[in-house]
């Protein structure tokens, strides 16, 4: 099977890499405020958008932070093979459409996932030359103020996920390169730098 991080260029006749990077962590980290940002700054970089089963969060927008669907529809997503890879994670279905990243692969666009720890494992089975890269918390007790500060969730679901995160944190040896969360301009500024094989610029500097 042709790997599908590689397009060919027909001027050259050699093939041209085109960037496939899966951002994962535990839930809390900062992953959705990383991409956030990037979508701000960065429209060189094209994010893939999951579709989810859970409920919108005050200020989501539907086809922007996810795609809002039913589980017969993501059953049905699911059961065609039209996502690249999907995970139920405390009590909610997610996964990504594979259509758009294989268009945007063949396009040579840098692309980028934003995906729990199950999502990135088979990942690397499906795609083995995708980077993956797990962002990290300061510290433990960092991640759970943050998790516990939240008011969007019950107490059970929160409990849920402090469960789950310390499974993820456990898995960070499994990726290619760990960035910590200390800064949210620092960690987009490298992340697209790994992306786009520039030397690292300060997000909040870019035009």
């Amino acid at each position: 099977m042709t790997d599908p991080t590689v397009r060919a260029d027909p001027a050259a006749g050699i093939p041209v890499p085109a960037r496939l990077t899966v951002l994962s962590g535990p839930s809390g980290v900062g992953k959705s405020t990383v991409v956030q940002a990037i979508r701000r700054h960065c429209p060189e970089v094209w994010l893939s958008v999951s579709i989810t089963t859970r409920r919108p969060r005050p200020g989501e927008v539907h086809g922007r932070e996810y795609f809002f669907v039913t589980e017969r529809q993501f059953s049905e997503m699911a059961g065609a093979g039209q996502l690249l890879e999907w995970a139920r994670f405390a009590g909610n279905y997610y996964g990504t459409p594979s259509a758009p990243v294989a268009e945007k692969l063949r396009a040579g666009l840098p692309t980028l996932l934003e995906i729990d720890v199950a999502g990135a494992r088979q990942i690397r089975q499906s795609i083995p030359g995708a980077l993956l890269v797990f962002l990290a918390p300061p510290s433990w007790d960092e991640l759970v103020r943050r998790l516990t500060a939240r008011e969007t969730e019950p107490a059970e679901v929160i409990r849920r996920r402090l469960e789950a995160a310390e499974a993820e944190l456990r898995a960070g040896t499994e990726f290619d390169i760990t960035l910590v969360n200390t800064s949210v301009d620092e960690v987009c500024s490298q992340l697209v730098a790994l992306m786009t094989a520039q030397p690292a610029t300060p997000v909040s500097s870019a035009k």
